[in-house]
């Protein structure tokens, strides 16, 4: 069976590449469906953090090892306790990059409707993560949000703030998905904080909520500095620790979030947006390749992450 995998190399550096000797899933049982991949999508943030031995990385002694968590499948056989799913239904899930895979009916999935576009659902994860975000984060009719960082996941959370009524500002150091959030058309301020971008532009004190999406060391104190009085700072970039001034903290008397995956609900949540026009995924698909050329995929990941944005995986 084909997968894509995290290996060494020699020089202890980290690749992804496509095996064809994967384990073989079992026939399923009980509430198990048997799915075989038809899209999955690259984790750009996860997925990077793993090749470069961040906090969510395995080990060395673990790899080879799969990864991922957004997969397109389409059921070929069920288990005998299988109420909701058939054969032929098309389903996210959130299982890696693999080319067949198990998984519990009322596991992390959702059964896609004829008018979800299946490429699209294989950004159904980061786009939930987005989700989660920013229902944990409770943006209200008029409040000011700053999404910092427009990678998948900030541009996705910026969409949903705006849906939910907020006044939404982003900012990133790349100029080319600030062009991308301008064409979304969702933002009111679009901020270049390369070089001294931040301190000319972002100010004291104007956004009731932060949310980062960059992880960029050493931030978080200006990122609270950003807040209103009692705002709210959501993290969720991949970091081994948190640290800032806390006297600022203290001062502002500011809430620190922290955001964990995705559910069910904010699934069903996705699709309702989707269909009714409040968020878009196909104008972030920037790559939709076969399997040969993944490799390339994650050698740009690895050390070009810049040149992607989303990317679909053609199995």
């Amino acid at each position: 069976m084909k997968a894509i995998v995290i290996t060494l190399l020699p020089d202890k550096r980290r690749e992804k590449i496509v095996v064809d000797n994967w384990n073989e899933p079992d026939s399923p049982v009980g509430n198990e469906v048997l799915c075989e991949a038809v899209f999955s999508g690259l984790t750009n943030g996860t997925e990077r953090n793993q090749l470069i031995g961040g906090n969510y990385a395995p080990s060395d002694e673990n790899l080879p090892c799969g990864g991922g968590y957004q997969n397109v499948g389409r059921v070929i056989e069920k288990g005998p306790d299988v109420t909701q799913l058939e054969v032929g239904d098309l389903i996210y899930a959130s299982v890696d990059h693999v080319e067949r895979f198990k998984i519990q009916e009322n596991g992390l999935l959702i059964n896609l409707s004829d008018d979800i576009e299946p490429s699209e659902a294989a950004l159904f994860g980061i786009s939930g993560v987005a989700m989660h975000c920013c229902r944990r984060v409770e943006p209200r009719i008029g409040e000011r949000v700053l999404v910092v960082g427009q990678g998948c996941i900030g541009m996705f959370a910026a969409q949903i703030a705006y849906a939910m009524g907020a006044r939404v500002s982003v900012c990133d150091i790349e100029e080319s998905r600030l062009e991308k959030v301008r064409e979304l058309g969702i933002a009111e301020q679009v901020i270049n904080t390369s070089d001294d971008g931040w301190e000319k532009q972002i100010g004291d004190g104007g956004y009731d909520i932060v949310m980062d999406f960059a992880g960029v060391p050493d931030m978080v104190t200006p990122m609270i500095q950003a807040c209103k009085t009692r705002g709210r700072l959501l993290l969720v970039a991949g970091r081994f620790d948190v640290k800032y001034t806390f006297n600022v903290g203290q001062f502002k008397e500011v809430s620190i979030l922290h955001c964990s995956h995705f559910t069910r609900d904010d699934l069903d949540n996705l699709c309702r947006f989707l269909r009714q026009g409040s968020i878009k995924i196909a104008p972030l698909i920037q790559h939709k390749v076969r399997l040969e050329d993944v490799p390339q995929i994650y050698r740009w990941l690895r050390d070009e992450p810049m040149r992607l944005l989303g990317t679909v995986f053609e199995w």
